[in-house]
């Protein structure tokens, strides 16, 4: 089919008692679509990228909705910056159930699509939507543990007495202590691999506000958390977008738990964790996912 025309709309739907504020790209003169829904990664928004892949879904025949998690950018939430890995897969939940409501898209022909952090989200949200038709994993954080081991023991350690100081802030009600997302090697940061700093940056559009810090209180949890164990529990087709050079998800674990999705698919890229949004990474790989979105969402 000819690329339809693609119209980008500015909405909000409810989770969780706030607001989720997203994108909806739609394919003119395509009748009810089906939809792809997009979540990003760590303290991560909307406008770092993900209107480039939502707008080539699009193009393709498929709406997509691109959100923003409660509590960061343009959504609505108090703390600002707290990543609640249960939140934000409350917000997944509550994308979907919007997304069944709207009569310009086909509700029964939904995927979900999430990188990086978001990627485990979108493996545990595919396991616990039988419903949904198919699930995207690009470079996917899997296991904590493993990420852990990556960043290093020394610098995990450098993170304790700032998670301290946003525990006891929560407790008593305070603001919280923050930590920063993506730092240069040796920084006390979440994220220190030589790539992280600049790749997360070349994400920011000029004249967006992107707050490098996140709630510290979220380090153990991240640690612990091992999304990777629900591919077992997916029963749709799910594509996983490994980069073979990722610094930040390690690439072997992620294959170790893709290998046990019944009707899982997995592409590898010779490219390192945020290569995966620009230049000749993004074009293989966003052509992959269309591929992949139309087999399964168009039938």
């Amino acid at each position: 089919m000819t690329d339809p025309t693609v119209t980008r709309h500015d909405i909000t739907f409810d989770s969780g008692g706030d607001t989720c504020a997203a994108w909806l790209f739609l394919p003119e003169g395509v009748e009810r679509p089906p939809v792809v829904i997009l979540g990003h990664g760590l303290g991560a928004t909307r406008e770092m990228g993900l209107d480039t892949f939502a707008e080539r879904f699009a193009r393709a025949g498929i709406a997509a909705l691109a959100f923003t998690y409660r509590h960061f950018g343009d959504s609505t939430g108090t703390p600002r910056q707290l990543l609640s890995i249960k939140r934000q897969l409350v917000d997944w939940d509550a994308a979907i159930a919007y997304m069944k409501t709207r009569p310009d898209v086909d509700g029964s022909r939904i995927a979900v699509w999430g990188s990086s952090f978001g990627g485990g989200h979108s493996i545990i949200t595919a396991s616990r939507h039988p419903e949904l038709r198919a699930a995207i994993a690009q470079c996917p954080f899997t296991d904590g543990l493993a990420s852990a081991r990556a960043l290093g023991p020394r610098e995990t350690v450098r993170l304790l007495p700032a998670v301290a100081a946003d525990l006891v802030a929560a407790v008593r009600g305070k603001d919280p202590a923050l930590l920063t997302l993506a730092g240069k090697p040796g920084e006390k940061a979440l994220m220190t691999a030589p790539d992280a700093l600049p790749g997360y940056l070349a994400l920011v559009p000029d004249g967006v506000q992107f707050v490098n810090k996140v709630a510290a209180r979220v380090a153990p949890t991240i640690t612990w958390h091992r999304p990777g164990k629900s591919a077992k529990n997916v029963a749709m087709p799910i594509l996983f977008c490994i980069c073979d050079h990722d610094t930040v998800t390690p690439p072997k674990e992620t294959l170790a738990y893709a290998a046990k999705a019944p009707l899982g698919e997995v592409k590898r890229y010779d490219a390192g964790h945020f290569d995966i949004y620009l230049g000749a990474p993004f074009e293989a790989v966003v052509a992959d996912q269309t591929e992949f979105l139309i087999r399964h969402l168009e039938a």
